[in-house]
């Protein structure tokens, strides 16, 4: 079995901020935007080396939508930066209006995803945000899992022509993807082979699943672990072809069920090889105050109910 190590706990929305100094350096048209939180979103060195290239927009969101819009008119590539919140709810008319309709080239960048926002709660959390943003035609949606992924994936977008939705964020979270790594959008990665079942998962769930994957490896049960960074486009190959081998999935994200990663799994699978499958998500719920680990183990978003979900899931086989 692979084993993977934890470098050291980084959040992944340092990653977006690693990936896009890095871009300031490389691509001139890159150009940022942010809504009142640009310590939150990590732009700071950014800013610094590309002053002129930064627009402070404030506490506008939509509005920041709007500008983004228009700067890809004259070829520029805008990562606009706030909360997930606020970077889909909050605008949803205008990204669907103003970016979505028309293709525009704007990478909507959004931190605090999730439960794992914490404390501040349920009106600043949001688990509904990859929904909203799978069902606009052209959109590209990307939950990463960890710091070195989040950089590699930024720094990915920018070449990207079309609209994009990153979605990372908050807590430090175990770093364990490789610091080199070539980051291919819409390309799921094989993390652990295996034959008795397939887990497949994406963001912050992908290191829970690993780590669920390793406990029944002891058992004697044999888990393929898929890490699904790119939700759209999904690698319906890679899913198939995997629970072609195990004869059953277990779909794990830090999202509401209905809407997200689990149920792109499901039409796959309902269209080409069905399967049984259950879920690990957020049971149509908003969140609550709390701190992460609080918050994901009351919810069921770790290890230990990937673990169980892969025992029950094996017996509807």
């Amino acid at each position: 079995m692979k084993k993977y190590i934890d470098t050291g706990k980084k959040d992944t929305r340092s990653g977006f901020g690693a990936g896009l100094e890095e871009l300031g350096k490389t691509n001139e048209n890159v150009v940022a935007l942010c809504a009142d939180l640009i310590g939150s979103l990590k732009m700071d060195a950014f800013i610094a080396n590309n002053p002129e290239r930064f627009f402070q927009i404030g506490i506008a969101e939509a509005n920041m939508m709007g500008i983004a819009a228009g700067l890809t008119v004259g070829g520029k590539i805008p990562f606009t930066g706030t909360f997930a919140n606020f970077s889909t709810g909050r605008v949803y008319d205008q990204i669907r209006q103003s970016i979505a309709y028309s293709g525009k080239n704007v990478k909507i960048c959004a931190s605090h995803a999730g439960l794992t926002l914490g404390e501040d709660g349920a009106t600043h959390q949001i688990l509904e945000d990859i929904g909203l943003m799978k069902m606009l035609p052209g959109m590209t949606v990307i939950n990463t899992c960890d710091y070195n992924q989040t950089k590699a994936a930024t720094i990915a977008i920018a070449d990207h022509v079309g609209p994009v939705y990153l979605r990372f964020g908050r807590p430090k979270v175990a770093n364990f993807t490789a610091e080199d790594q070539k980051f291919e959008i819409g390309k799921a990665v094989m993390l652990q082979e295996g034959t008795d079942v397939t887990i497949v998962a994406t963001g912050h769930l992908v290191w829970e699943a690993l780590q669920a994957a390793e406990t029944l490896h002891k058992e004697g049960i044999s888990a393929e672990v898929i890490n699904i960074h790119t939700i759209k486009p999904l690698d319906d190959e890679a899913i198939l072809n995997s629970v072609k081998k195990t004869g059953c999935v277990v779909t794990a994200e830090e999202h509401n069920f209905l809407g997200g990663l689990g149920e792109s799994v499901s039409r796959v699978l309902a269209t080409n090889q069905p399967t049984p499958q259950e879920f690990i998500a957020t049971n149509d719920t908003f969140g609550e105050s709390g701190t992460p680990d609080q918050l994901m183990e009351k919810y069921g978003l770790n290890a230990d109910a990937i673990y169980k979900a892969v025992h029950k899931v094996m017996k509807r086989k």
